[in-house]
């Protein structure tokens, strides 16, 4: 048996398909663009390819993230607050908090030993101090968005950033630059200044030790050491970090579908 979760998220849509004993047989990722419907079905398509089984093997499919009611292929929606709770105790069991930074929000969870969700809190009103905003900053240094996390490890002065608001990111970076600042310098003050922003998210929910940072920023090293730096204690990141709100919506089908094996095998 095969089930899984889509997540449609604001940037990327990702797809995870786990086996009957939970364990992770395929991935798929792509960028959303304007047709969610299609980005859902390609991502499980590539999921199934990467697992070397056809798409009508999947058994039960949970659509999660802000376009989870246009997972065509879904047989239930599942929040992405519950899916990110989820995936990271699966994947790291003592997990009590979570930072999720993705493309245009970011969210501290706060949850129990059964990745149930007892607090959280977002700022969804704006990209400020998300992946939207680092994009920003990247294009603004001329380089690539994977290149600006090492690139801020190079720093050797503490540079302070006085906004983290992406619409002026622009001219924050460009006064830097024009008064001789170096571009390491000035990106360990961006990665800083969101670092600052998540620990006033975690400290709004009560942060508790483990916690785990979830969504594509988790990939950044630049923002991972920044996070340890403002909170001085280490976080949780799995290569998977990226794909957790699938992760937790596959895990969601898997029960489902066994429940739903279990009333049937009770009816005969």
């Amino acid at each position: 048996m095969y089930a899984a979760g889509i997540d449609v998220g604001s940037t990327q849509t990702k797809a995870v398909v786990l086996d009957e004993g939970g364990r992770i047989v395929g991935r798929g990722i792509r960028m959303t663009g304007a047709d969610v419907v299609r980005s859902s079905e390609e991502v499980l398509a590539q999921a199934c390819a990467s697992a070397e089984i056809p798409v009508e093997a999947v058994e039960y499919v949970i659509g999660t993230g802000y376009g989870r009611f246009r997972v065509t292929a879904g047989d239930d929606q599942v929040t992405e607050i519950g899916c990110h709770a989820r995936g990271a105790v699966h994947l790291f069991p003592h997990t009590r908090t979570i930072l999720d930074i993705g493309g245009q929000d970011t969210k501290a969870i706060r949850v129990n030993e059964k990745g149930e969700v007892l607090d959280f809190c977002m700022n969804d009103k704006c990209a400020a101090g998300t992946g939207r905003f680092l994009a920003a900053a990247a294009e603004v240094m001329g380089l690539g968005v994977e290149e600006i996390g090492p690139v801020s490890l190079e720093s050797t002065e503490r540079l302070k950033i006085t906004n983290v608001c992406t619409v002026f990111v622009e001219s924050e970076i460009l006064n830097q630059l024009s008064r001789g600042r170096r571009r390491e310098d000035i990106l360990a003050g961006v990665h800083r200044s969101i670092a600052g922003r998540s620990a006033s998210l975690l400290r709004r929910v009560g942060m508790e030790p483990e916690l785990t940072f979830t969504g594509g920023v988790a990939r950044n090293p630049g923002m991972v050491a920044a996070v340890e730096e403002r909170l001085g204690l280490a976080v949780n990141v799995s290569e998977d970090s990226q794909y957790m709100g699938a992760l937790g919506a596959a895990i969601f089908a898997v029960e489902r579908a066994r429940a739903g094996a279990s009333r049937q095998e009770a009816s005969r």
